[in-house]
Order: structure tokens, then sequence, then C-alpha cells
């Protein structure tokens, strides 16, 4: 035995005693549980799972480049075929990486951040706007009695006349900004109305600091324009809004006035030039506001003749403001560190706070020990740098959380691997209370560009791995705006550029992507492909959801791995049973209470075994070169310990 065994021992990831260290796994089988993305009640989330020991950065990236990824120890790949939401790898060549412009207006709205231009509202003043926003409501709720508005007087056009069709017009771009061209084209909307409050209906906002002088019920008209449009369609079900022609969103038909009027307001706000108002959304209704009380006649004459002057500074967001002119500007510094993946109670209590916050869970379930399993274990043999090394960058290679301080202060963790060919991203958890500043997209601009820089010395590691893309759920729509990316093909592994697979997948959700061009005809009726497949799509690609807290702001979801259930039942599928019979799993080094042995020599080892245990595992074996691929199989040290997880 000891003779077999240690001819064979040798063997592991890159065999022993080699410097990136061996790969170890214990093989979990195909499991089903419920799924996370179309919040499925019965399991028809399919995967096969492995359990990594330990594994090397080489043999991960293999991995990564056949559709696998982790959580933790855990190593899982949706079976595409079988499972509901078919889930496709994702990269981006960081050297080609175009940024959009709603990227870039993340990078300056960091940047006037950090240059002290922007800034946090005092803790008085915010609650001074709750108080508002709260008077505001009641005041909307009582419309009929306590807001009376005013009609405009006819005869000469005043300056408070220009000015309320000044702020018609912001609505108005607004709306266009909102809903899609597509859908434009079809629906003739209706135009803002901007009207002025009463001074009785203002009496019950005097104790506050701001001072309420607009108001338009746009938002209700815009729903029942859209309602009656879909209704005449004979489609009761769903309306395209988004927030570019490149990215469609289904909204049902309980889009409400609320929803529209909160949307417009952030989109206002981005576009700034109210010089000296706010917008608020309360209940359906938009509604303007000077920053402070007695300025009405001021901020009108400011508005009107600012009109012809577009701002410089667009990047105005609901939940900041600005410093105000002459004031000292207060730089901040933002420092981003790089350290190797390891328990830190300040992140906890970040990542805590994040999850509770952002995600609503319930804090009892946010603990030290699902934190460290989902986020800080990892199974990879960190790879440490060397004088001159060509092929590792300075930080190694392995896993990290990249902190992202301001004035010393941690705002954001980004967890992430770094391998000889990419960087893997993982998750981001972020201060909620920056949610205004984009941290996952900021975030994602950041690690793209260590990518670009890190390869001018290693050109080898290129890419940024966005993790899975899943085209039916809307909160992954946002990986695709990093462009031009490429989705990996679920059956040969090629990799296909996104502005191909995009239509292929408005067709049907598993695809096997690398067939597109006999695809193209065979659903040619259905869609058609991009000309220039290199090109980055015309328009930037989003999703919708409320700006305050964006929905890029994590890669991955943790996956419950405990819910599950096991199928060990035989391969139904004849072609499937075809390619396992011709799989040569001789090769394949067993771990058996310690002794390490390849399966052509485990009778030799260990003596007779019964035909029908062998045989079992032969097929055991071959399912698992079929879904890591041979040439992993032969490298990888499969455990057979009874007490693998």
């Amino acid at each position: 035995m000891g003779d077999g065994a240690s001819s064979s021992g040798s063997r592991g990831g890159r065999g022993a005693g080699h410097s990136r260290g061996e790969t170890v796994v214990a093989d979990l089988g195909r499991r089903k549980s419920s799924c996370g993305y179309c919040k499925s009640s019965d399991y028809t989330s399919v995967s096969h799972g492995l359990w990594a020991y330990s594994i090397t950065v080489d043999d991960y990236q293999d991995l990564l480049d056949r559709g696998w990824r982790r959580s933790g120890s855990h190593m899982y790949k949706p079976e595409m075929e079988r499972t509901c939401c078919p889930s496709y790898t994702i990269r981006l060549k960081a050297a080609d990486f175009v940024t959009s412009k709603d990227q870039e207006r993340v990078l300056k709205r960091m940047q006037r951040f950090l240059d002290g231009k922007l800034d946090l509202k005092r803790s008085d003043q915010v609650k001074d706007e709750a108080c508002f926003l709260g008077a505001v409501c009641s005041l909307v709720k009582s419309a009929s009695s306590e807001m009376a508005i005013e009609s405009p007087i006819k005869g000469d056009i005043t300056k408070e006349d220009e000015y309320v069709h000044y702020l018609s017009k912001k609505i108005d771009d607004a709306v266009n900004t909102c809903i899609c061209s597509d859908f434009l084209s079809a629906v003739e909307l209706p135009k803002a109305n901007v009207k002025k409050l009463k001074p009785q209906a203002k009496k019950k906002l005097a104790h506050l600091s701001g001072d309420l002088l607009y108001t338009s019920n746009i938002s209700f008209q815009i729903v029942a324009v859209l309602k009656r449009h879909q209704l005449a369609q004979g489609n009761g079900s769903q309306l395209d809004v988004s927030t570019s022609g490149s990215s469609q969103s289904k909204v049902t038909l309980g889009l409400s006035p609320t929803v529209v009027a909160e949307k417009l307001a952030d989109t206002i706000n981005l576009q700034g030039n109210l010089s000296g108002m706010t917008i608020n959304a309360c209940n359906g209704y938009l509604n303007f506001c000077s920053a402070s009380k007695g300025v009405e006649s001021e901020v009108v004459r400011s508005s009107v003749s600012a009109q012809a002057e577009p701002s410089k500074d667009n990047e105005v967001d609901g939940k900041c403001c600005q410093l105000a002119s002459g004031q000292t500007h207060t730089r901040r510094r933002l420092e981003i560190r790089m350290k190797k993946s390891a328990f830190d109670p300040e992140e906890y209590d970040l990542y805590r706070r994040y999850q509770v916050a952002v995600h609503k869970d319930n804090p009892t379930d946010v603990t030290e020990s699902q934190y460290k399993r989902f986020l800080v274990d990892t199974p990879l043999v960190f790879v440490p740098s060397h004088s001159n090394s060509t092929t590792v960058p300075t930080c190694g290679f392995g896993s990290f959380h990249q902190q992202y301080r301001i004035d010393g202060k941690l705002v954001a963790v980004g967890v992430v691997d770094i391998l000889p060919r990419c960087l893997s991203s993982k998750y981001l958890f972020w201060d909620p209370e920056l949610a205004f500043l984009s941290l996952g997209k900021y975030s994602a601009l950041k690690e793209i560009d260590w990518v670009k820089q890190t390869a001018v010395n290693w050109p080898s590691l290129q890419y940024y791995y966005l993790g899975y893309y899943i085209h039916s759920c809307s909160k992954m729509r946002y990986k695709a705006a990093y462009c031009p990316s490429e989705l990996l093909c679920p059956l040969r592994f090629e990799w296909v550029p996104f502005t191909v697979a995009r239509p292929l997948l408005d067709w049907k959700s598993y695809v096997i992507l690398s067939d597109y061009a006999s695809l193209q005809n065979e659903a040619s009726s259905t869609f058609q492909l991009p000309e220039n497949v290199n090109q980055p799509p015309l328009h930037d690609v989003h999703h919708q959801g409320h700006t305050g807290f964006p929905n890029d702001e994590d890669r991955e979801m943790e996956i419950d791995f405990e819910d599950h259930e096991s199928e060990t039942d035989e391969e139904s599928d004849p072609e499937t049973r075809d390619v396992l019979l011709t799989l040569d799993v001789n090769n394949v080094t067993l771990e058996v209470n310690g002794f390490r042995v390849k399966f052509k020599d485990l009778r030799r080892v260990f003596g007779p075994i019964p035909k029908k245990n062998m045989d079992a595992l032969e097929l055991q074996l071959r399912r698992f070169a079929n879904v890591v691929g041979t040439v992993l199989a032969d490298r990888m040290v499969y455990n057979l310990t009874p007490s693998s997880p």
C-alpha cells in the first residue's frame, strides 16, 4: 500500500511541493435549491457543487473559464440546461473599456465630494428635511381644501410666469430622459404644468427652514396615459419603461404616481441648475421649494436669468447639497487599501449595517460566522510576489479585501480574487449613509482601472470578471454597462461579445452562444444580430431602482447551500451518457483517509473491490471530469474521505 500510495501521492494541483500549492476538492454532485433570483419556492436552481479544501489560483482561473464560481470554500457551476435562471460568466477586457456617460457622472460626483464641493447635509438639516417632507405629505393628502392652487393671471408674461415655464420644461426634460425613446414614439405623453401655491397653503410650513412654492401633478397624468395606452394595446400586464433606449425593464400596471414622481425628482436633481430651489417627491406630487425662507422673488429672478447659461456642473444629488459659494472647501482624502482576506471587526460592522439597511436583512441573521463563511473564508492558495517578477503582481495572487477609506473612515469593502488572468469581483458592501455616491459603480470603475494599470507590468492579467450575468434578472443588467463585455458559451466555453449574445438571450434563456451564426438563421424572424459586434451598445445599460440605493451595490448574492437536496440518479439524457462514456478518468488522483492513489491503481493498492462499487465510482469521476474538464480532473486531488462536506 505504501508504495502504491506514495507513487501517486505527488499528484496535486501542480504536484506536491509546487510553489503554488495544490487543489484538493470533495465532489458534492448535483444539487437543487430554491432560487434567490426568480424567488422560486421549489428547488428549481440546479448546480454541480464542489467543496474546496484548497485550490491553486491557476486551477480556479481555469474553473472560472468553465463557468464556475465560489462562495467561500463552496464551488458551484449552474447546470445551464436544467436550472431556472441560466447564469453566464461575464468579463471585460480592461484595456478596451469604454466609459459611459452615467459612469463618468459617478466619477465626477465622487471627485466633487472629495474636493469638498459636495457634502452631506448636517444632522439638523436632515431632521428639518424629514419634518418638511412629512408636512408636505400631510398637505398633499388634503389637497382639495388645503392646497388650493392659484391660476396664473392672464395678461403680460411676468418673470414669475417665465420661471413656472422653466420648471415645467425641467420636468419635461426629465420625462424624456426616464422613458425609453421607442415607447415615446408610440405614446403622446402630457406636458408638465407647474403651479404656484396660495399663501394659506404654505402657512403650515412656516416653522421649517424651507419654503414650498410650486407643485406639479404630472406623475398622475403620466401613469394614467401609460395605463390607457397599454389597455388599448390589449396587453394589461406590462409596460416598457427604462432609463435608456438600450435596456428595457418591465413595469406592471401597478406603476404608481409615487414611483414616477420619485424617479423624476431624482433625474431633475441630477440635471441640476435649479438656482436655489430643491425638488422633492411626495405621494406622487413634485414639490419645488426654496432652500431658505423668504427668498422667492430672488429665486425667480436668478433662475430665469440662468436659463440661457447651462450649468457646467450638473451633478446634484437628492441626498447631498452644494456648499454655499464663498465657503472654504475642505478636501477629503480617499485611500484604497488592498489586504489579504481575513476577519476584520471594522469590516464586519460595516457589512452588518449594509445588509440591514440596504438588503433589509434581519439583524439576527447577519452573524459573524455567516459573514466569515461568505466573504472571509477562501480556499485559494496565496501566491506572493517577488522582486522583478513578470508573472505575479506586487500584491500577489489570492483572495483580497479592497478597503475604501475617506479621511481614514472605512466606507466600502470590495471582496475580490486576483488570479493569473483577471481580477474577479465577488461582493461589495458600503456605508448606507453614502448611498448618493453610487459606491457600487465607483468601486467597479476603480477595479477596472486597477486591472488596466496592473496589465502594464503584468500583461497576462488583463480581464475584469463580474461574476454571473442572468438576462432575465433586471438586477443583473447593470453588468453589461461595463462594455464591451463578453459572455461565456456554456457548452464550448468560448467568449462571445455581449452585443451578439443579447438578442440571442432575448429569444430564450439558455443558448449555446458560440452557435450564434446558425442561431441567427434559426431565429431570423425574431431578431437580427448587430453588424459590428465589437462595438459597445449605443446607449448606456441601466436597470430601474431608487437612486439612493442602486441595484448594483454588490456583485453576487450569497448562495444558500444549506437548504438544498442532492440528486444522484444516473444521467437520463442519452447524449450526456454517451459523453460520459468517452471520458478517461484513469489518471484522476484520489485521496482516501490520507492516502493518495490514481484511480487506475486503486485495486492494486487497496486490493479487491466489488465491480459494482468500482463502476459507481468510475461514473462519479466521469461526471466530475465532465463538469471541470479532463485536464483539471487529472490535475486536482479528488477527496473521497467520508467526512467530506
